[in-house]
């Protein structure tokens, strides 16, 4: 199984300034950035995809600004993603439609004559046909019973450009073309499978599965693979389920795109670093220190009056210093701990520390944040991240430090994928 990072412009600046907590003098966004594999000096996942709708094309508004978008398509998205150089030559290219950004529309916006161009001219290895997302799941239900009217014309939009896309394909030969299966229960998605192989399609796409749980996931699998020969190959669109990749591993899936590892390191309430040993990680909460001039639920309580601006600005200052006082060993576990958890107070509660120190609440972050702060597992970790930077990649602040914890996360995932029995017999 191969790991293929989902990218959306991920990169973080080189030169950061945590002291000052600011950019590198005259930096310039991306071109001064760096991606996770040149900040790492290599490459945590076997590959990257991009989404046209992160890009930006024609009337999908992407995340790319209109010179990047141009820049994109002009010198491809190897060279866009700095993947142009001999350690990262083997790398696949993923590219899909980023169907979650017109989910709403009538019908996809991309044809597929004008997708396998973007591929095509763009570089990419792999490309997947023009889908359009259903979100009805029935498990119960067999062969095409169920499923709603808009599912069943969503499952029919994406059959049909299926066959012309590969139509098109056959006439670039750049890219290996990829069938999207999309459906609303096992059953539908493993008829969606068989009729894209019938077409030709030998690399499949599994699509709609962000919002399923592990089990219906594993469901959806298995009536993929009895529709479908052994030697298909098989992708998981946007697989989610991270912590479960082992159950995975039967499967025969080919590969998984994600950008898990890295938003959870700051949009996860309390898994926010990971530690890859092999075959299984272990997780960490990040220690949040908030910059209290700019955090909009800590300017609410100033206006409110609970407490004042520069008492705020005054927690923070203690407690970055305490953390960087006890990552150089001058301060004690209790001493850090206490001056942190003044400051989350604040924000986990509305109220001073003194009146909430035993609560619920507390008591739980207490418990999270004294792990962390005990096992100190930025030290265990031998990636340039958290020798650069020490304790700084624990601290939930702001995107220079949150991204580089995610990027970190992106190693830490990379090595349990590797540790799984079917990778090393697999290639995309």
């Amino acid at each position: 199984m191969k790991f293929i990072f989902a990218d959306s412009l991920d990169f973080v600046d080189p030169g950061y300034d945590f002291i000052r907590d600011r950019n590198a003098p005259g930096r310039k966004p991306y071109w001064d950035d760096a991606y996770p594999h040149e900040i790492l000096g290599y490459a945590p996942y076997h590959g990257m995809l991009v989404s046209r709708g992160i890009v930006g094309d024609g009337p999908v508004k992407g995340k790319y600004t209109e010179a990047q978008a141009m820049r994109f398509r002009r010198v491809g998205a190897r060279e866009f993603l700095r993947l142009n150089t001999p350690e990262f030559a083997n790398l696949a290219l993923f590219g899909d439609c980023g169907a979650f950004t017109y989910v709403k529309d009538d019908k996809p916006p991309y044809t597929p004559a004008d997708t396998m161009e973007f591929y095509d001219e763009c570089g990419f290895t792999h490309g997947c046909s023009v889908d359009h997302i259903i979100f009805d799941f029935d498990e119960t239900v067999e062969g095409m019973e169920g499923g709603s009217a808009e599912a069943l014309r969503r499952f029919d939009i994406t059959l049909e450009n299926a066959a012309d896309f590969l139509k098109e394909a056959s006439h670039a030969g750049r890219f290996t073309p990829m069938g999207v299966i999309q459906g609303w229960s096992p059953s539908s998605m493993a008829e969606a499978a068989r009729r894209l192989v019938a077409m030709g399609y030998d690399y499949l796409a599994i699509g709609g599965m962000v919002p399923l749980k592990s089990d219906q996931i594993k469901r959806c699998l298995v009536a993929i693979r009895a529709a479908i020969p052994a030697s298909t190959r098989l992708h998981i669109l946007g697989f989610a389920k991270a912590d479960d990749i082992h159950e995975f591993a039967s499967f025969n899936v080919t590969s998984i795109d994600t950008t898990s590892p890295l938003l959870r390191a700051f949009k996860d309430d309390k898994q926010n670093y990971w530690l890859g040993d092999g075959p299984k990680l272990t997780y960490y909460t990040a220690i949040r220190v908030p910059q209290a001039i700019e955090n909009p639920r800590l300017q609410r309580h100033v206006r409110q009056g609970d407490f004042k601006a520069e008492e705020l600005t005054r927690m923070e200052t203690s407690a970055l210093a305490a953390l960087r006082a006890y990552d150089h060993d001058d301060l004690d576990l209790e001493g850090v701990l206490e001056t942190v958890l003044t400051y989350n107070a604040v924000l986990a509660t509305g109220q001073a520390y003194e009146h909430v120190r035993s609560n619920p609440t507390m008591e739980k972050l207490r418990g999270r944040y004294r792990t962390t702060l005990a096992d100190k597992p930025w030290r265990h970790c031998a990636c340039t991240i958290c020798k650069d930077v020490g304790i700084e990649v624990m601290i939930f602040r702001a995107s220079n430090r949150n991204k580089r914890r995610g990027i970190h996360n992106l190693a830490a995932f990379k090595t349990v994928v590797d540790s799984l029995p079917s990778n090393k017999d697999q290639n995309p």
